[in-house]
């Protein structure tokens, strides 16, 4: 592991999670934790097998990633986020905010898996009535993968995978999703971009305003 070999808290964060693909797997970590080597390589499209087997090792030593040696019927190692590994999450909020203006001029090629909108969805979403009810979200991307949005006590939280009783299922184009997130366009324009808004839309209501960063999207 390369260091900048500077006495400074940013530059020792960095010599641990700065090198290129090192954040991205703390990310597949956090948005679907206990996962397969394969798992891992499949949510990042475009990695090169030794490279991540490279990444692992030094998150590993960086005492940010675990493995565990799951029983059968798995009967294969599990890679999970060390307490000092989730520990990041609220850089891996802070850094979704920032990147969301990007956003507006990414390409048609870039790949894109459903269960990365749990990121956008903690990034942008905020409860307005911390006193209210909690409820569940449940986004469906076009590739068929869905995210759960858990809001409850003032706090969103996304995880991945279905919602086991939705008040709210938002499915359709992955990038019509994030602008709807984001506050870019309301409802009557998500319609008509071809998403599907099935349930109790005052949940999109409760659910706002965006983040300042994301209004470029």
């Amino acid at each position: 592991m390369r260091s900048y070999r500077q006495y400074c808290a940013m530059a020792k964060a960095l010599d641990v999670v700065g090198d290129r693909w090192s954040l991205l797997i703390i990310r597949e970590l956090f948005l679907r934790d206990g996962l397969r080597y394969t798992d891992l390589r499949d949510g990042l499209p475009g990695i090169a097998t030794n490279l991540l087997a490279h990444r692992l090792r030094e998150l590993e030593h960086a005492g940010v990633v675990a493995r565990e040696d799951a029983p059968p019927p798995i009967a294969t190692t599990l890679y999970h986020l060390t307490p000092r590994g989730r520990e990041l999450r609220p850089v891996l909020r802070a850094l979704g905010r920032w990147g969301g203006p990007l956003l507006a001029n990414a390409s048609d090629d870039d790949a894109f898996l459903g269960h990365w909108l749990a990121l956008p969805a903690e990034s942008l979403l905020r409860d307005r009535v911390v006193s209210g009810p909690p409820f569940e979200m449940e986004l469906r991307a076009d590739d068929g993968q869905a995210v759960t949005v858990d809001v409850a006590d003032g706090e969103v939280q996304a995880r991945s995978g279905p919602a086991e009783h939705p008040d709210l299922v938002v499915s359709g184009p992955h990038r019509v999703i994030v602008r709807l997130l984001a506050g870019r366009i309301d409802t009557t324009e998500a319609v008509t971009a071809g998403l599907s808004l099935e349930g109790n839309l005052e949940i999109l209501a409760r659910l706002g305003p965006p983040a300042p960063l994301a209004q470029s999207l």
